[in-house]
């Protein structure tokens, strides 16, 4: 997932087959189900019909499958015929499973499967599986079918474990994602420094981390636990200006961040993060600053705690707070991206070699 440009200018490509935009995004028609490359020779659909994507991973868990004339998964060359043969396979009767003796059957080796989709597709063979899977389930689901009638349809033995799959994969059991059902659509978002993961209702922007923050997955999970919505794969209003207003960040066009914002925590923790959007692009404040300003000059310490629980990375600028003794500390992006972040606010353009660990 990456960081997409606006729905007009995708249009636009997909309508003139640029196909200097393929790999940058997919384009999913909803009246055909299926996604294509930018490129794609395909007569054109009506711009209600369109949905864009930053890769077929996303594509696969809304439910789509990819286009046969441009193949949108392939990375240039054909794909050899056993993997034909999977795919064919799996588009005669998608919604039914296939196990490890049904690919011996065809003279495949899981194994083999497992490590050419990985290496290809960025995915195992059965993973790719089940995001198509899931993704027409999904789709059923919303449409108004039953969910014994949906696990039936989809392959599963019974709907418990169509329920297992599925809860597992979306954050939700199937009855909770009505057509209406809120959640927290997640895409990840292309930056200098890396990419990250954001996630956002209907509200605002919940999560923005690096991806190689080490404790993202369990920012995830309490995020999760917090707004007892289910996890869904794609894009929404909000992470689409997010990904503008990121955009202007990094190329020294904005300095503050206008997209709403849903951080929920703790009265001390909201306390906090509302201080630290008061910090001005380009200054600096210590933890004892932030204490002092919240009236609370003891809580230097649990300043810092709040600071850490901060789901939103620059959106609720963290790296602007600083040890007393001037010292860069405390920053779970890495303190090379907070050196990074604060040169860029001073307007001084750093070079990330100048800061990027050796």
């Amino acid at each position: 997932m990456k960081t997409l440009p606006a729905f007009d200018e995708m249009y636009r490509a997909l309508c003139e087959r640029d196909t200097s935009y393929d790999g940058v995004f997919v384009a999913a028609i909803r009246s055909t189900g299926i996604f294509c490359r930018p490129g794609c020779g395909a007569k054109k659909p009506k711009r209600a019909s369109c949905e864009f994507f930053g890769g077929a991973r996303e594509a696969l868990s809304a439910g789509y499958r990819p286009c046969k004339r441009c193949r949108p998964m392939d990375p240039g060359e054909k794909p050899p015929a056993w993997v034909e043969q999977l795919l064919a396979c799996i588009e005669r009767a998608p919604l039914e499973r296939l196990r490890a003796d049904d690919l011996r059957a065809m003279n495949v080796e899981p194994a083999r499967a497992a490590r050419w989709f990985r290496e290809h597709y960025g995915m195992t063979f059965q993973a790719y599986h089940r995001a198509r899977r899931i993704g027409l389930a999904l789709k059923r689901v919303r449409s108004g079918r039953s969910v014994t009638e949906t696990a039936l349809a989809s392959g599963f033995e019974s709907e418990s474990g169509f329920r297992d799959a599925f809860t597992k994969l979306f954050g939700a059991a199937p009855t909770k994602l009505a057509r209406d059902a809120e959640v927290l659509r997640v895409r990840e978002l292309g930056t200098p420094l890396g990419p990250m993961l954001a996630a956002a209702s209907s509200k605002g922007v919940v999560l923005l981390e690096f991806v190689d923050r080490r404790a993202i997955e369990t920012q995830v999970a309490t995020l999760r636990r917090r707004m007892q919505l289910p996890i869904v794969p794609g894009t929404n209003a909000m992470l689409d200006q997010l990904a503008r207003e990121l955009e202007e960040y990094f190329g020294g066009k904005r300095a503050q961040f206008e997209v709403p914002l849903h951080a929920p925590g703790t009265p001390f923790q909201e306390s906090v993060w509302k201080a630290l959007r008061a910090i001005p692009p380009g200054e600096t404040r210590s933890y004892a600053d932030v204490a002092r300003a919240l009236g609370r000059p003891t809580a230097t310490r649990a300043v810092a705690r709040a600071n850490g629980d901060n789901r939103l990375a620059l959106l609720l600028p963290c790296h602007r707070v600083i040890g007393s003794d001037g010292a860069l500390t405390g920053y779970a992006g890495g303190l090379w991206r907070k050196e990074w972040l604060l040169a860029h606010e001073r307007g001084e353009r750093p070079t990330l070699d100048a800061v990027r660990p050796k």
